[in-house]
């Protein structure tokens, strides 16, 4: 996975012969290990429950039926408020149905950013930026759950508590925290059953059963942010470019005919995504920030010879981060 290990219980001594070898303890855990443990459960167990999704001003919740066969990752997510919607996943191919528009719209995404994905791109540099603390046992959705905290190291990126289940060490319940450590979103299971009997074959015949439903392709295009003339003059610490695609409308206009960039960024953690379309006055308000949960936005207008543009940041990150990638961003050509 591309994840150090070392410095961790991995490399204590080995046991004198015919000696038991020594049990790891929760606390001996590195960081990495921590993270690669609940990012391997989420992706190969099976399970179905209920989630809920709680902010200071919404609560949502959805049901997730999950499996995977080693080689195959399949999920089933339908929200339980709002519109009805049914999202079905296989590895990076998505489909979402809405019943009332009896559309079917299809995608690829390299990360969905369902819960419990918390994993964005395992990297031995997370421990640079976050620190790990074992707090307790807890029980969630009637399972024992080793809560731990991951504090970040600096004012650029948010902290995260941590339920894994004791066990197989799948996530059950996870609350970002701010830079003062007051909880702005959590995500937990009221209702989970670990090893349930979820059929891939069930889920391969939903998500092939179109009959009825307009396709909607949303095509994305490969590219590099340097070949669509774009650059990042000071990096944000921590942050990695992960992918650049360019894609169909805007992230809050789907139905916009232009092309957007969107240049992906990811601490290992929390993840940073900028959207760079051509400026439309009769489309684009005025900048601005906004907050929902730990998802904050910014927009801005970016003037330069080339022409107007107009720039969307959103992440799970403090308003100042995204401040840094807005100031970051120029023109390369």
């Amino acid at each position: 996975m591309g994840l150090s290990l070392g410095g961790s219980a991995l490399a204590s001594p080995p046991a004198a012969p015919g000696a038991a070898a020594p049990e790891t303890r929760p606390a001996d855990l590195s960081i990495g290990e921590w993270l690669t443990r609940m990012h391997e459960a989420s992706r190969k167990r099976a399970y179905i429950g209920t989630f809920v999704v709680s902010t200071a001003a919404s609560m949502s919740s959805a049901r997730i039926w999950h499996i995977c066969d080693g080689v195959q990752q399949m999920e089933r997510v339908e929200p339980l408020s709002g519109p009805p919607r049914s999202t079905l996943r296989r590895n990076d191919q998505v489909i979402t149905f809405l019943p009332e528009s009896r559309t079917a719209v299809v995608e690829r995404r390299e990360t969905l950013g369902l819960f419990p994905q918390l994993l964005a791109a395992p990297d031995s540099a997370i421990a640079q930026y976050y620190g790990v603390r074992v707090l307790a046992t807890e029980r969630v959705a009637g399972h024992d759950a080793e809560v731990v905290l991951l504090q970040p190291k600096d004012p650029l990126r948010f902290g995260y508590r941590i339920w894994n289940e004791k066990k197989s060490g799948l996530v059950v319940k996870l609350q970002t925290l701010d830079t003062d450590g007051k909880v702005v979103e959590q995500v937990a299971f009221s209702e989970l059953q670990l090893n349930a009997p979820v059929s891939m074959a069930k889920l391969t015949q939903m998500m092939n059963n179109t009959e009825g439903y307009r396709i909607e392709r949303l095509e994305v295009e490969k590219t590099t942010a340097t070949a669509e003339g774009w650059a990042m003059k000071n990096p944000v610490a921590g942050f990695k470019s992960m992918s650049c695609h360019k894609r169909p409308g805007s992230p809050h206009d789907p139905q916009a005919t232009d092309r957007i960039l969107q240049w992906v960024f990811s601490d290992g953690l929390a993840s940073v995504s900028l959207f760079v379309e051509p400026f439309d006055r009769k489309r684009h308000g005025t900048e601005g920030v906004a907050s929902v949960g730990a998802t904050n936005t910014l927009t801005r207008r970016i003037a330069d010879k080339a022409g107007d543009w107009w720039l969307t940041v959103v992440g799970e990150a403090p308003l100042s981060t995204l401040q840094a990638f807005a100031q970051g961003l120029e023109r390369s050509k």
